[in-house]
């Protein structure tokens, strides 16, 4: 079972279709409804849970839960992380077509997940002015997704997406420095976006 600051980490890594640099510049909670989008009856009450004017349920309101043990940030291997995110991410494609029918109806849904995770990136980079943190309730229904015999879970579990962010969890051991933090993670974007050829890196002389 992954930790549910592992589930957050992996999540906001996940290779999307778009750059998150893009998302950031374009991405707008306008008030468009997607409730029964195109006569889709799967789409019935698509709104209702983060709400018009809320896509990815970036406005929600976070509160920090204060917890008796502090959870803190421990650096495990590269390739162990890696390998747990490729697990959420093949999850993420399995729920999408295994329990969604019409491809159109899966695009809304995906790109409904993707800006959710542009607005953690986003976060990461201290824009936002939101807490760098997952919420714990939320993270900790991961279990609940699978069955015994490894199929899909159909049960509701038990949240809207309005409640994501009311038990926020931020883990200590972050090296952020106001100073030399947003440069360097600048930095560490762009070479990421350059490795997935989203951007060229300029030429290097000896």
């Amino acid at each position: 079972m992954f930790a549910p600051f592992v589930l957050v980490l992996a999540l906001a890594s996940v290779v999307l279709s778009s750059p998150l640099w893009q998302r950031r510049e374009i991405r707008r909670n306008a008030d468009v409804s997607l409730s029964n989008w195109g006569g889709f009856q799967s789409l019935n009450g698509f709104d209702d849970f983060n709400g018009v004017g809320n896509f990815d349920g970036s406005n929600n309101v976070q509160t920090v839960v204060v917890q008796e043990e502090q959870t803190v940030c421990e650096v495990q291997s590269i390739e162990v992380i890696q390998q747990k995110l490729v697990v959420l991410r093949e999850m993420v494609k399995k729920v999408i077509t295994e329990q969604i029918c019409e491809v159109e109806v899966q695009t809304i849904v995906l790109e409904q997940f993707s800006s959710g995770i542009g607005s953690f990136s986003s976060d990461l980079l201290r824009q936002s002015g939101r807490q760098v943190g997952f919420d714990s309730n939320v993270a900790s229904k991961i279990s609940q997704l699978v069955n015994e015999d490894g199929s899909l879970s159909s049960s509701d579990l038990g949240f809207s997406g309005s409640d994501v962010g009311n038990n926020t969890v931020v883990a200590a051991g972050s090296n952020w420095n106001n100073t030399t933090s947003p440069s360097s993670v600048q930095s560490a974007l762009t070479a990421a976006q350059a490795a997935a050829g989203f951007v060229s890196l300029p030429s290097q002389t000896a």
